[in-house]
């Protein structure tokens, strides 16, 4: 099983349930954290009702400010091919800077986090309570040597979950070089965060790796990116840009695998949990069994658009080998396109992409997903000042849909063939930004499942911040892709203080 929100339910077979053996293949965080971080979430609590008293007030606290329409044309046109098109809430994070936006010279900054959370419902299948308890360094440096231009971005952490002691684990999330080739193209080499497509928490396109353990956690939205190490070749001319990514060697998910969460077990037939962990085979680590990812993109008349191409494997292991007993990662292929710009008072995108299951072209193989035509479209607007609404529809078509029901070990459990997601996403932001207070639903009315995300951020000063929010799933069913993670729903709070 795996998780992916833009997934029909991308549940697969895995080796059995709580209790039985299996080996490890993917290995998470490992760390520790001391028990003082507990009062974190209780003092969150007691404070929540502070946080959104201004809303009382919110009719005289409204100020002035641009449209989002005109925000959001306004930075299209100045980004031009190096700005990646996402969200409000995740664009500043995710987004390709241009070299001009840089300062020449070394920087060094990064913040110190502790975090916790805890299920808001008892678990029958996973021992622990919590669902996070950690404290988090982060270092960031920047320099440039000349033409060459280099990053490195490193987490220092413990976490209680998952320590093994006795040394605190390190990740490394960027150790980058870039430098330019000629006048219009760049190349960035090494380990990198990698993004790109329209939509908001919905990756059709997009098939670089994904922490769905940090997303699910209450981490930092950031941290729902994982690293790629890869080397991403940019051109930049006037007929179109093109960015061409390739990772020698396969870069999965880090994907739900029981040890936090519990999950639906399509062999076990019910929901189960580590141990032991879900693991799988990973491709080869020859160079032709790497990845390829490629981007085209041009702005025309206001509009962004682009054409996708991806080579490679399913990110998640929705494969399964009954042979050997194991998950693996299916061959994939997938070309799509996009759309994005304004509508009337506000941004509206469109995006499409054909995903070919590769082992699987007939769609007779019940252990591997079957192809599929994955549609999206969005429009957010800015309803009066400092309040957004984002909507989005998506649609996954299942191709070879009879044969699929016919070879199904579990025909009642699949997925409709045309399965349908709605979104929606609200932000207010008050007292001159300092808070913000967010609500992101997806609604599947084919699944009947649902997962909500209300969200407050406070800002204390420009060194410190903090942040409390849910993450409640549920739905009719246990087997579908957000009713399986209905006793995960849990409360989280983080405090930062930024440097």
């Amino acid at each position: 099983m795996t998780f992916s929100p833009n997934a029909p339910c991308v549940i697969r077979p895995d080796s059995g349930s709580k209790g039985a053996s299996q080996p490890v293949s993917l290995r998470l965080i490992s760390l520790s954290v001391p028990t003082l971080l507990y009062p974190v979430l209780h003092y969150s609590i007691l404070f929540a009702p502070l946080l959104f008293a201004p809303l009382l007030f919110s009719p005289l606290l409204l100020l002035p400010a641009k449209s989002l329409a005109e925000d959001t044309q306004q930075n299209i046109e100045q980004s031009g091919a190096q700005t990646d098109s996402w969200s409000e809430s995740a664009s500043d994070e995710w987004s390709d800077a241009g070299w001009d936006d840089e300062e020449q010279g070394h920087t060094i900054h990064g913040f110190f986090e502790v975090a916790y959370g805890a299920r808001i419902q008892s678990n029958r299948w996973v021992d622990r309570d919590d669902t996070l308890n950690e404290a988090r360094l982060r270092i960031d440096y920047s320099n440039y040597f000349g033409p060459l231009y280099a990053s490195y971005k490193g987490d220092f952490l413990v976490d209680d979950l998952t320590w093994d002691g006795p040394f605190i684990d390190t990740q490394t999330r960027e150790a980058l070089l870039r430098f330019s080739v000629g006048k219009n193209s760049d190349i960035h080499l090494g380990r990198q965060i990698l993004t790109w497509g329209t939509g908001d928490l919905l990756f059709l396109n997009d098939l670089f790796p994904k922490d769905w353990v940090s997303f699910f956690s209450g981490r930092e939205m950031e941290y729902l990116k994982a690293s790629s190490d890869a080397i991403k070749f940019s051109h930049f001319n006037k007929l179109a840009n093109v960015d061409l990514v390739w990772s020698p060697k396969f870069d999965s998910d880090i994907y739900i695998d029981g040890e936090r969460f519990s999950y639906f077990s399509p062999l076990a037939d019910s929901i189960v949990a580590a141990p032991p962990k879900l693991s799988a085979n990973n491709p080869d680590s020859q160079l032709d069994d790497g990845e390829l990812a490629l981007r085209i993109h041009k702005i025309i008349n206001g509009y962004e658009w682009a054409l996708y191409g991806y080579h490679g494997y399913f990110k998640s292991p929705v494969g399964f080998d009954p042979e050997r007993g194991v998950n693996y990662f299916p061959k994939l292929s997938s070309f799509g396109a996009s759309v994005r710009g304004t509508v009337k008072s506000g941004i509206g995108n469109m995006e499409v992409a054909w995903y070919q299951s590769r082992d699987d072209s007939n769609g007779t193989d019940p252990f591997i997903p079957n192809s599929q035509l994955r549609f999206l479209t969005g429009y957010e607007q800015e309803l009066i000042s400092r309040l957004t609404l984002g909507l989005q529809y998506y649609l996954e078509w299942t191709q070879d849909y009879d044969e699929l029901k016919d070879n199904s070990l579990l025909p009642g459990k699949e997925p409709e063939e045309y399965r349908h997601l709605l979104t929606t996403r609200i932000n207010y932001r008050s007292l001159q930004d300092k808070l913000t207070l967010s609500l992101f639903v997806f609604y599947s009315p084919t699944d009947d499942d649902f997962f909500a995300m209300p969200k407050v951020i406070y800002r204390l000063s420009d060194s410190w911040s903090s942040e409390m929010g849910m993450n409640i799933m549920g739905g009719k069913n246990d087997y579908t892709l957000f009713g399986q993670f209905e006793e995960n729903s849990n409360l989280f709070a983080r405090v930062r203080y930024s440097f």
